[in-house]
């Protein structure tokens, strides 16, 4: 057992909220096709939603003997190959056998008539999720986060390490040229969804154009690997449960992947915009640095690097295109969610980071 003190355990359980307005669903025709496809179902489930998520919507579908994760694509015009519930849904139910924090998928409906759009049903995890901080009542010492902390990082690096053609999931991926896929995609991607009030991006563009590297490995990468997206045991808060959320899963490179997850890597010396979008317990005491993260990944993937701006560069980037994504929604009214309201702010910073990262490889 950790070093932590807790007031009840249920309270440290990640909990779904009340659904938002305008995201309901019709449950009595969620009701007849899950227990038409999952045998065992009691009664009528109570439907709460998920707030952590900023992209596809998630509920939790509560029965009289057992709870269901429910995930879909919000509603609105949506980016090509976005939100795709069936290959998510499939991606994971593929790489669960050779990697076993994966949710165990339990079923997927293409039939709109259900709920206006396709969707997939898997097993609920239960246990904490450290999303901005850690729920109240846990408190552990800065040792004790530190192997958190670690462990985290030890699941990518073992996600990175799965020999995907040995597992016979090439399928997954396109593989190589992938780097140059993610740059003209995620550039693509920011100029057809922004808006009058962010930056062009154009410098930023084409830096990272001029600038791919001539090498690159491929593996099966998470690309959306964050601490809100892991579950963690209620009794060890450092063994972790399970990997959630792959939404952008596939085969890529495995450096471009951990420059996904250091974008959202604030840690306790950033600056006063960066903790305010915070997400993650990373600026805890005995939590690694962003520097720290490179050097303890390359040193048990055995590889060595140079120069990480690049990945830095290209994680800050693709940050600043999902966010975009979401705040074009907003602006656009295809959602109400008023914690998208001043997301143009967090692009116009993410975008300063691109460019302070860039100056500061050029001295």
């Amino acid at each position: 057992m950790t070093n932590s003190t807790t007031s009840t355990t249920a309270s440290l359980l990640d909990r779904a909220n009340k659904v938002r307005p305008g995201e309901e669903l019709d449950i009595a025709k969620v009701d007849a096709w899950l227990k038409a496809h999952i045998d065992g179902l009691q009664g009528t489930p109570g439907v709460t939603q998920y707030s952590g998520g900023a992209s596809n919507w998630t509920y939790c579908l509560s029965y009289d003997n057992r709870e269901l994760i429910l995930r879909r694509a919000p509603a609105g015009t949506k980016a090509k190959g976005a939100h795709d519930m069936g290959r998510e849904y499939r991606l994971q139910k593929a790489l669960k056998p050779v990697y076993h924090y994966v949710p165990e998928m339990l079923g997927y409906c293409e039939d709109e008539g259900v709920l206006g759009t396709d969707f997939y049903v898997m097993e609920k995890l239960t246990g904490i999720i450290p999303r901005k901080n850690l729920p109240r009542g846990l408190n552990i010492d800065a040792a004790t986060t530190q192997t958190l902390c670690k462990n985290v990082l030890d699941c990518m690096i073992e996600l990175h390490k799965v020999d995907y053609k040995a597992a016979d999931l090439g399928h997954l991926g396109k593989g190589a040229g992938y780097t140059q896929r993610q740059i003209e995609g995620w550039s693509h991607r920011y100029k057809k969804a922004k808006t009058w009030n962010v930056p062009s991006g154009k410098f930023v563009m084409q830096w990272l154009q001029d600038n791919m590297p001539a090498k690159e490995h491929i593996c099966i990468t998470h690309n959306d690997f964050r601490f809100d997206n892991v579950v963690l045991d209620e009794n060890d808060p450092t063994n972790i449960l399970g990997v959630l959320d792959w939404e952008l899963a596939t085969l890529g490179d495995p450096l471009m992947d951990l420059g996904n997850t250091l974008a959202y890597w604030v840690q306790e010396d950033d600056d006063f915009l960066a903790q305010q979008t915070r997400r993650q317990p990373t600026h805890l005491a005995g939590m690694l640095s962003r520097d720290e993260v490179v050097s303890y990944y390359c040193q048990k993937m055995e590889i060595e690097i140079d120069d990480f701006t690049f990945y830095e560069v290209y994680g800050l980037f693709r940050l600043a295109g999902i966010v975009q994504q979401i705040y074009y929604r907003y602006h656009h009214k295809q959602t109400r969610n008023p914690a998208y309201k001043q997301f143009w702010i967090f692009v116009h910073y993410l975008m300063w980071r691109c460019k302070k990262a860039i100056k500061r490889q050029k001295r």
